[in-house]
């Protein structure tokens, strides 16, 4: 469709996301589906404002995946959003199917074909401009066992059909090894996703492939998550100290640390709160001086191995 809205200022720029720009303050939804990864008493009316308000300040990336919600996100973000601009790229991922409260793997290549078909249907769209393959190697998270442990050629090959066919416009990956990023590169990689913040750069190795190799850098868990093992950014007493020396809060600290981190980093930060969305793409207009942005690099490079 031809879009006739006007287009707001992208926060924090834009980079390349699969040969088109867009804003490199994101949207991620999984806290809009329900049950796993979603946060509980998210109504609609709630979800749906929280992505109009996204989209009116100017972000025109959306991460999603049918598993959010077994499909919950999706109808909230075609209720929000369609009939879609031209300009917003729909990005989802495959690789997992909700299970009653959890997920379970689903990386047979009928199986992503099965995800990108439920994607589009759910969210009513004709192609997706990106799909995140989710490998499912190592924990945290799902870890692949017996038919599941899929070749990642044979996935690609799917992948890459799928694109051809029209389906999708560009192949991600999601939770990889830089061995993994380097022999899908024949595939045309557009994105990798990661988890990755000023706290947790173990996945160092994987975005320098991304850096050698043009390839958008989207990370995920940038604050930190959840899982005990991984540190909460925002908890850190020098991100701390450094957001109430720039009058900002410790997550747009580390949010706009990931900025300058790289120029083709995508921040997909999400939440069911319009005031966190305000703060987040807030820090698209946060300048790190020299002395922040030295000690943020320190706090992290233990993590790092190559």
């Amino acid at each position: 469709m031809t879009d006739t809205r006007e287009t707001p200022p992208a926060p924090g720029g834009t980079a390349d996301l699969g040969g088109r720009p867009v804003a490199r303050i994101g949207f991620g939804a999984m806290q809009l589906g329900e049950g796993f990864g979603g946060r509980a008493g998210v109504t609609d009316e709630v979800a749906i404002a929280v992505l109009r308000d996204a989209a009116e300040h100017g972000v025109d990336h959306i991460d999603t995946a049918e598993f959010y919600g077994d499909g919950t996100a999706n109808r909230r973000i075609r209720a929000a959003l369609a009939p879609y601009p031209e300009r917003l790229a729909l990005v989802s991922k495959v690789g997992a199917d909700r299970r009653g409260a959890g997920l379970v793997a689903a990386q047979r290549p009928a199986e992503l074909r099965a995800s990108v078909e439920a994607n589009l249907a759910t969210l009513g769209a004709e192609r997706l401009a990106v799909v995140n393959l989710r490998r499912a190697d190592v924990p945290p998270g799902l870890v692949a066992e017996g038919e599941q442990r899929v070749d990642l050629d044979a996935q690609l090959a799917e992948l890459i059909a799928l694109r051809d066919a029209g389906k999708i416009g560009g192949i991600g990956l999601s939770h990889v090894s830089a061995d993994q990023v380097t022999a899908a590169l024949p595939a045309g990689i557009v994105c990798v996703q990661n988890a990755y913040s000023v706290l947790d750069r173990s996945a160092e190795a994987v975005l320098d492939v991304c850096r050698a190799n043009g390839i958008a850098w989207v990370p995920y868990f940038p604050l930190g998550s959840a899982f005990p093992q991984i540190a909460k950014a925002t908890e850190h007493p020098a991100v701390a100290e450094i957001a109430d020396r720039h009058g900002a809060t410790p997550a747009q600290i580390a949010l706009a640390w990931l900025l300058a981190s790289d120029p083709r980093t995508l921040l997909i930060a999400g939440t069911s709160s319009r005031a966190h969305l305000a703060q987040n793409i807030a820090a698209g207009q946060v300048e790190l001086d020299e002395p922040a942005l030295k000690t943020l690099d320190e706090i992290g490079a233990a993590t790092i191995s190559r």
